[in-house]
């Protein structure tokens, strides 16, 4: 069963599939915590990561359309809603870490579940992606890191009115500060110096390393990714209760999910027929007309 304020639902392939691929995406943002630098270059794991990527987007939105969680309305929905995003995202443009698209995805992500809203942040950067040419190998991490932006807004709990607008504007603040986070895993081990006291350290233990991660994102990128979380709150406290209500009025005239019902052809051509036949009984005023006429007298 759905879960209540959610348009589209997620199936049980559709779990597995999400999940595969967020295992995945922990794997290449964590993976130089266990390997080296070097043994798995940056160079090679962006195109193997981007493919790998594509690949798992068509199939969670396949699984969706197995499960019967997304049909041709709903794919029409993702793309106008990621060309939103693509279009919004160039206003920011990075300055000061002004993110003018994180609030789209979870407020969509909010309306239409996480199986949508995985889907929407990785289509919705890619898009951007195409138009500004953004196209590098970080975009798979940008990916990712929207598509769990979408996945997890999809997953708040229930709420209505101002408290739902105010959980959605504190999810977005801390999802600001989250992709950030999970952004700079992607090149730390290879940007910065290995001579700093806040580079990665081969050889060294989990704690090690994170503590000179939590220095070295504290220090470079907390001012910048504060600039986001400030961002997508403003966004959503503005603009968050026009929008759901939009979207959940979409959602309804959509009628995502709405049962299918067959009709035998030859019944229809028989209801037809008789209904016709009614019509042409009630049409039958030929009798009162002659009821209705007047004889002359002799």
């Amino acid at each position: 069963m759905a879960r209540a304020g959610v348009a589209i639902r997620v199936g049980a392939r559709s779990r597995v599939t999400v999940a595969l691929a967020s295992f995945l995406g922990f794997v290449a943002f964590l993976w130089p915590f266990v390997i080296a630098p070097g043994s798995f270059g940056d160079g090679a794991m962006a195109p193997l990561l981007f493919g790998s990527l594509l690949v798992l987007v068509l199939a969670v939105v396949f699984a969706q359309v197995a499960d019967g969680g997304i049909d041709a309305k709903a794919i029409a929905m993702l793309g106008v809603l990621s060309a939103l995003g693509a279009a919004l995202r160039p206003l920011g443009a990075g300055t000061a870490g002004i993110e003018t698209v994180l609030f789209t995805l979870v407020l969509a992500g909010r309306v239409f579940g996480p199986g949508f809203g995985f889907a929407l942040g990785c289509t919705t950067m890619f898009a951007s992606a195409l138009m500004t040419g953004g196209v590098g190998p970080w975009l798979p991490y940008q990916m990712f890191g929207c598509a769990w932006v979408g996945m997890f807004a999809g997953l708040l709990p229930p709420a209505t009115g101002r408290r739902e607008v105010l959980m959605l504007a504190l999810y977005g603040a801390l999802s600001g500060y989250a992709f950030g986070f999970m952004l700079n895993l992607s090149f730390w081990p290879f940007s910065v110096d290995p001579g700093s006291t806040v580079s990665y350290l081969p050889g060294a233990s989990f704690a090690v390393n994170l503590h000179r991660y939590l220095v070295f994102d504290a220090t470079t990128s907390l001012g910048w990714d504060t600039g986001r979380a400030v961002t997508s709150f403003v966004c959503i406290v503005l603009v968050g209760p026009a929008m759901l209500a939009t979207f959940r009025r979409a959602s309804r005239r959509a009628s995502f999910e709405a049962p299918v019902a067959f009709v035998d052809a030859h019944a229809l051509s028989v209801g037809t027929v008789g209904t016709v036949g009614t019509v042409g009984t009630v049409g039958t005023v030929g009798t009162v007309g002659t009821v209705g006429t007047s004889t002359p007298d002799p």
